[in-house]
């Protein structure tokens, strides 16, 4: 099926201008049943500065499944001889969301920064004789992505011995608000910031992953694109209220993600207890927030910041919460 994206939405402006054989459906030539885009000068160099509209599927091997999903799954593989992670997104009972969900994924392609994880090529060919240990749904597409790390910033949080020390959450804090000062200066929201979406690196750094609930601001007075992303959706307890309203997207709602996901690096404990529809309506109707009474918030030492810091980022109208790079300049200023 054709794709309804624009070319423009996909592809970089200095994109080469060789042709290659892809099922990314952007132009189909008349007489030809196969699928053409534009293919970069990508030759089996990884550290190109632009994603690829092409898989070189012979030069992927090596498939480790590592991760599964409604969305589908997550191998850990080898391309052109370096590693790298391939999720491969699956068509779900909605159709709809499951392709949105795909393209709303290269939405941070064109991006590079130390904080993203980055997109090395994407195909809506899912070659799935290759990538075994799948099931047999049909496949909407598939992403080779740089493989930034073996845990993610749930497991850091969870699975530590001791309480996290306040340097390692400011330090974690401050990669995931880079990340965020980037996006939004592209015009780019990601909707589902939690710690499982924060890849963590061997060398400590935070990755910020997975964008398929993202969206392009530019995009939000567009009804029909309003109403893809409503189907998404995104993680409950960390979706800011004006979204479970239906209202328009901002950053703000990523910064009230961001402080979600702050006061779990703080407490080490889940933001809520209770079933789900109590706890949207509670946060839409009475302001219901993550405790900020436990005792790391006293006022003694840097406790006492964090809880004003928080209070700012979950804030019922998102005008009033900081941007990134107010949070950045804050969490630089916290005593290290």
């Amino acid at each position: 099926m054709p794709s309804p994206i624009p070319v423009t939405r996909l592809l970089p402006r200095d994109f080469g201008l060789k042709v290659g054989v892809c099922s990314s459906p952007l132009t189909k030539h008349s007489g030809d049943a196969s699928l053409r885009v534009p293919v970069s000068k990508f030759h089996g160099k990884l550290v190109c500065r632009l994603w690829s509209s092409v898989i070189h599927w012979r030069e992927l091997c090596d498939l480790e499944p590592i991760g599964s999903g409604g969305f589908g799954f997550v191998f850990k593989a080898t391309y052109f001889g370096e590693t790298v992670a391939v999720k491969r997104v699956k068509c779900a009972k909605n159709k709809l969301a499951s392709r949105q969900s795909f393209w709303a994924e290269l939405n941070a392609a064109h991006l590079q920064h130390e904080n993203l994880v980055r997109v090395i090529a994407a195909s809506t060919q899912a070659n799935g004789d290759d990538l075994s240990g799948a099931s047999g749904d049909s496949v909407i597409g598939t992403i080779v992505m740089e493989y930034a790390g073996d845990v993610n910033l749930q497991q850091v949080i969870y699975s530590a011995a001791e309480q996290l020390r306040p340097e390692s959450c400011v330090r974690y804090a401050v990669d995931v608000a880079r990340a965020l000062r980037h996006l939004h200066a592209h015009g780019i929201v990601h909707l589902d910031l939690k710690p499982a979406n924060v890849i963590v690196s061997r060398a400590g750094v935070c990755k910020l992953a997975d964008f398929g609930c993202s969206f392009k601001v530019e995009l939000v007075h567009d009804r029909a694109a309003s109403a893809r992303r409503m189907e998404i959706g995104g993680t409950y307890t960390h979706r800011a209220p004006e979204l479970l309203r239906g209202e328009d997207v901002t950053p703000g709602a990523d910064v009230y993600s961001f402080g979600v996901t702050l006061w779990q690096l703080i407490t080490r404990e889940p933001p809520y207890e209770g079933e789900r529809q109590h706890i949207l309506y509670a946060v839409v109707a009475f302001n219901l927030r993550p405790d900020l009474n436990k005792h790391v918030f006293s006022p003694a030492g840097p406790g006492c910041r964090f809880k004003e810091l928080l209070r700012r980022c979950w804030s019922a109208e998102p005008s009033q919460r900081p941007s990134a790079g107010q949070l950045l300049k804050e969490l630089s200023e916290f005593p290290s």
